[in-house]
C-alpha cells in the first residue's frame, strides 16, 4: 500500500505573493514544475498552478509584468498528512474537485505536494494519465 509520502514531489518551491506572473512562469519552467505554493510574509498564502496562470491570468488580458500571483492564487488550500494513503489522496481529490494537495507532517508542516499525476502514475502506470502525466511538468 502506497503512501503520499511515497508518490508525492518532495522539492517545494516557494514564491512570494508579490511575484508577477512572468517571474512565476519562468520559475516553473526552469524547474520543469506546474505549481508553487506562495507565501505571504511567513504565512502560507495559497497555491499558484500553471492553468491558475492561463484561465485567471492570460484569458483576462492580465499584463504578466506587472500582475501579482497573489491577485490569482488558490487560496483555500487542501492538505493531507504524509502517512495518508494514496487511496485516501484520491478520495480527497476527488471530494474536494481538485488535482493537487499539499502534503504536511504530523505538525502541519509542509513537506511536499501530490498531484493526479503522481498518484496515476504509482497506482496504474498503465492509464493514459500516467502515460501523460510521466511526460509533463511535475503535475
Amino acid at each position: 500500500m502506497y503512501r503520499v509520502s511515497d508518490v508525492m514531489t518532495k522539492q517545494v518551491v516557494y514564491l512570494s505573493a508579490e511575484t508577477t506572473l512572468d517571474e512565476a512562469a519562468r520559475v516553473m519552467k526552469e524547474a520543469d514544475i506546474g505549481d508553487v505554493v506562495v507565501t505571504d510574509g511567513s504565512t502560507l498564502a495559497g497555491l499558484l498552478t500553471d492553468r491558475d496562470i492561463v484561465v485567471r491570468a492570460v484569458a483576462e488580458c492580465s499584463d504578466p509584468t506587472s500582475t501579482s500571483i497573489g491577485s490569482i492564487i488558490t487560496r483555500e488550500v487542501v492538505m493531507i498528512e504524509q502517512h495518508a494513503t494514496a487511496g485516501e489522496a484520491v478520495a480527497l481529490m476527488r471530494e474536494r474537485n481538485i488535482r493537487r494537495i499539499l502534503v504536511c507532517d504530523n505538525e502541519r508542516k509542509l513537506v511536499g505536494i501530490v498531484s493526479l499525476g503522481d498518484l496515476a502514475m504509482q497506482l496504474d502506470p498503465s492509464s493514459a494519465l500516467a502515460d501523460i502525466s510521466e511526460g509533463a511538468p511535475n503535475n
